[in-house]
């Protein structure tokens, strides 16, 4: 089982940092252990400068900003979800391409 640690003081960014982690685990149904750290000394000695941050299995994943599901996913082995598609655009005479 994975070990999935969310590191970050409770400010609104860190709380949707571990939102996002605990949804895309249950969509995934991959089961983990997940941690919220928000001790400072504990950041610290995690190596963790600035927040949020996540580790996976002690490993720090992504420090500082909000990570995108498809990241998450991908940390956890776990199959990417389907993309929205791209909208498409006007080439240089106005005409929509594909």
């Amino acid at each position: 089982m994975k070990k999935i640690t969310v590191y970050g003081p409770g400010c609104a960014r860190c709380k949707e940092t571990e939102e996002l982690v605990l949804r895309v685990l249950a969509e995934k149904g991959i089961a983990a252990d997940v941690e919220k750290v928000s001790d400072i000394k504990a950041m610290v000695k995690a190596g963790i400068l600035s927040t949020p941050a996540v580790a996976v299995d002690g490993v720090v994943k992504v420090s500082g900003r909000i990570p995108r599901a498809e990241e998450v996913e991908s940390w956890l082995g776990a199959p990417p979800s389907a993309s929205v598609p791209e909208k498409s655009t006007p080439d240089s005479n106005g005409r929509q391409r594909a």
